[in-house]
């Protein structure tokens, strides 16, 4: 039984790992997508465990590259009936599928979803509105890092945090470091880096 468990661990990384290499070529395919959001990715990325520390009630919540939910239903549990998760992916089929997740949840009224463009997250009219914002395993994915730091500075309240994730088999030490270089240079601060399985991690704070 443990022998088997740990198996299904294992390939829940490698699923993770094959993600970050095809992004490299392409958007994830849908059909990804089902495997991101396996129940069994909780055994080694438990949303509820990695995000306890920075959502409360009534929270605003940004979930970039949120997919079919993996974490924007758990977020949408922890924010309570008052707080909103703002749901934002560049494939609408992703949003079709966390939309019918939403519903069976009864968590529909508590998710806002979004269609973003290749080049912008198109949250303009979010300025000074969101508590917290969380990017795991996409920003390697986005065309102008940039302009998705500077549009999420701006999203957030002041004092709002945004935790990145990205995947170890994907993206080395150098390309994250870079990659906090822009964050730092757009206005955010590192506060710590957070152990998360199989993740290169940064908690920063505006």
């Amino acid at each position: 039984m443990v022998s088997n468990i740990k198996f299904k661990i294992i390939n829940v990384d490698i699923l993770l790992i094959i993600r970050g290499n095809e992004m490299s070529e392409h958007v994830c395919p849908v059909w990804m997508g089902y495997f991101l959001a396996n129940p069994l990715r909780k055994l080694v990325q438990n949303p509820r465990t990695i995000l306890k520390s920075y959502i409360n009630d009534g929270m605003k919540i940004l979930d970039i590259g949120s997919a079919m939910g993996f974490f924007s239903i758990p977020m949408a549990r922890m924010a309570g009936k008052t707080g909103k998760v703002v749901c934002i992916d560049l494939q609408k089929k992703m949003l079709e599928n966390l939309e019918k997740k939403a519903i069976k949840n009864n968590l529909i009224d508590r998710i806002e979803l979004r269609n973003c463009s290749a080049d912008s997250l198109l949250i303009n009219d979010l300025d000074g509105e969101i508590d917290f914002a969380l990017a795991f395993a996409v920003l390697h994915e986005v065309n102008s890092l940039p302009v998705l730091f500077k549009e999420v500075y701006q999203s957030l309240k002041s004092g709002g945090k945004f935790l990145i994730a990205e995947p170890k088999g994907h993206v080395d030490e150098k390309g994250f470091q870079s990659t906090l270089s822009i964050a730092v240079e757009s206005g955010f601060k590192i506060l710590k880096h957070p152990p998360i399985s199989g993740s290169l991690t940064a908690l920063i704070v505006k």
